[in-house]
């Protein structure tokens, strides 16, 4: 046997990857020329010797030493959460380790779009200028001498999401994506989960891994609207009550083209799903090359959800993985043996075994194992109706006679809540897949925020938040055609205000989870109209909603007339439904 062969390499029995023998050369600051004449900055990693390789690309707006640099991995801090030691949050640091592919036959180049670090021109946000700009990359790798005419893409985050995107182009020579942890719909997404204003996370992002960066934004909104319809639009968004009491949004929108304002101003004044944010989701139907996504159960705020669209949608070869609430360590370098195994199948005709494994890999927290599957949703899943009950009760029984209704107040003076819990399970019971909430509900406002979340409580009493959902009352419309019995999507075309003290049948999508509720555990549902304070950096990222200023009082009926109801994938337990007795004999 030759040893040599398997230096470095991940193998089985049956298979092995690239193995570890090369050297490398690195190459900084090279200029890729766009059709348009802008000169992006790339840095360039090839194994050493000469000849040809295939070819890696990592598309990016960060900071491009701090990607590659020799820093110890460490848990992710993001926008506005730093760890202990760290005056830079690392959530940006997403390129993975240029020399680990380079030493096994791959010329790694990590380039910084337009308007970023020594790129040249103006940042266009994941727009179709910027995607333009991937596929004149990947053409310019190919033409190499150093490249064999494959050129591939790997990343996480905004590495992930600028894939799909610039893949809906069919650049001739981008071969398969590794993209886990990205993000497909934008305003759905990250920017404005159930059609409300997610503001902290671009203010965040921007006094952090945008500034790193030095990214200079082109100011799309003005472009778009003219200079007359741009300062009417912002005049529009400056009377608006809810953003009027956020200081640093009136900040920037007084002074909407100062810095990486432009950025945070063209969210703003596109409060509905338009052309903007058709232009930064991904064109499923375009695409034809395989395909390894994912993210994890942690990453509800920004990437979790696009996993499950990407499954549905993409009509490719694919793999999708969910992993722990964890996120991945930063800088990245935990899933590059995975990556290896992906690129060495697609574009080195080598057998890696991957494409006979299943499909589909579940992290199920609770029980800290993998589940595997060829389908999502899991094909045992039972979706089952759990009902919301008086005196916080959440359970399967219909609604008793006469049940009624639970209020709270909504107002800067008090953000109350409403919550529903099981009693303590009898069975271990597992939850994976999508989430719905059928919640008939008031207000004396006209609109209300709707933010709902799933909890895990212990037989301890301890909480842990699982997933999310989002809704905007005046955004209720729901969009029939994608709409599933166990996914309600709306379209977020329009704004429809509530009428004060009108009941209304709102259909609110919680991001899917994946978890084994124990025996003496209580599955809980909690009910606000604001983001609960975080706990984690993941959290934090799934939080930042702005929040109505109006004083209400919001009202939740559950009964015979309006019978709201938890709908849950159940995979595992529960057949007997849950005991009211908690199991337990009185006395």
């Amino acid at each position: 046997m030759a040893f040599e062969e398997y230096k470095g390499a991940m193998f089985s029995p049956k298979w092995k990857t690239s193995p570890r023998k090369y050297g490398y050369v690195a190459e900084r600051d090279v200029k890729i020329p766009m059709s348009d004449g802008v000169k992006l900055s790339s840095n360039i990693w090839k194994p050493d010797g000469g000849g040809k390789f295939p070819a890696i690309l990592g598309f990016h707006c960060y900071h491009a030493d701090g990607q590659t640099g020799p820093i110890k991995p460490a848990a992710i801090s993001t926008a506005q959460w730093r760890h202990p030691g760290q005056e830079r949050t690392n959530a940006s640091l997403e390129a993975g380790d240029p020399i680990f592919f380079a030493r096994r036959g791959y010329t790694h180049v990590v380039c910084n779009a337009r308007g970023t670090g020594k790129s040249e021109g103006k940042w266009d946000f994941s727009g179709p200028q910027e995607v333009k700009d991937v596929y004149d990359t990947i053409e310019w790798i190919a033409a190499q001498p150093w490249c064999d005419g494959n050129v591939v893409m790997f990343g996480v985050s905004y590495f992930s999401w600028i894939q799909l995107l610039a893949a809906a182009l069919n650049p001739p020579h981008l071969k398969t994506i590794f993209c886990p942890w990205g993000s497909t719909d934008f305003y759905r997404d990250f920017c404005y989960r159930g059609g409300i204003l997610t503001y902290k996370w671009p203010i965040g992002w921007s006094a952090t891994s945008l500034t790193y960066g030095n990214v200079r934004p082109e100011n799309c909104s003005k472009k778009e609207m003219g200079e007359a319809g741009y300062r009417a639009a912002i005049a529009r968004a400056l009377e608006d009550e809810d953003i009027k009491a956020v200081p640093e949004l009136v900040a920037i929108l007084k002074n909407p083209e100062q810095g990486i304002n432009p950025f945070i101003v063209d969210m703003v004044l596109h409060p509905h799903y338009d052309q903007y944010w058709k232009d930064r989701t991904a064109d499923y139907s375009k695409i034809k090359i395989p395909a390894y996504i994912g993210s994890c159960w942690g990453m509800i705020g920004i990437h979790t959800p696009a996993a499950f669209r990407s499954w549905e949608y993409l009509n490719v070869p694919k793999r999708m993985i969910l992993g722990s609430p964890m996120y991945l360590d930063r800088p990245l370098g935990q899933i590059q043996h995975e990556a290896m195994r992906w690129f060495d199948y697609w574009v080195k005709g080598v057998d890696t075994g991957i494409m006979d494994e299943p499909a589909v890999r579940l992290f199920i927290m609770g029980t800290n194992e993998w589940k595997t599957s060829n389908d999502w949703p899991l094909p045992e899943t039972k979706w089952t109706p759990f009902y919301l009950h008086e005196d916080g009760l959440l359970n399967e029984h219909e609604h008793w006679s006469y049940e009624g209704s639970d209020s709270f107040e909504e107002s800067p003076w008090m953000r109350g809540r409403a919550q529903y819990a099981t009693p303590p399970l009898v069975e271990n019971t597992e939850i994976v897949g999508p989430i719905a909430l059928k919640l008939y509900a008031a207000t004396t406002d006209t609109d209300v925020n709707w933010i709902v979340s799933l909890l895990e409580i212990d037989a301890d009493g301890r909480e842990r938040q699982l997933t999310k959902g989002w809704l905007k009352g005046s955004h209720r419309e729901l969009d029939m055609q994608k709409s599933k019995p166990w996914e309600p999507i709306h379209t977020h075309a329009k704004s429809e205000p509530l009428e004060p003290g009108k009941i209304y049948e709102f259909d609110i999508k919680l991001i899917p989870t994946g978890v084994l509720f124990k025996a003496g555990s209580k599955i809980a549902l909690r009910i606000r109209c604001v983001d609960d304070d975080p706990k984690n950096p993941l959290e934090l990222a799934a939080t930042g909603s702005l929040p109505r200023t109006a004083v209400a009082r919001v009202t939740v009926f559950h009964n015979e007339d309006y019978p709201s109801y938890l709908l849950l994938p159940v995979t595992k337990g529960n057949i007997l439904n849950t005991f009211l007795s908690g199991g337990n004999y009185p006395g």
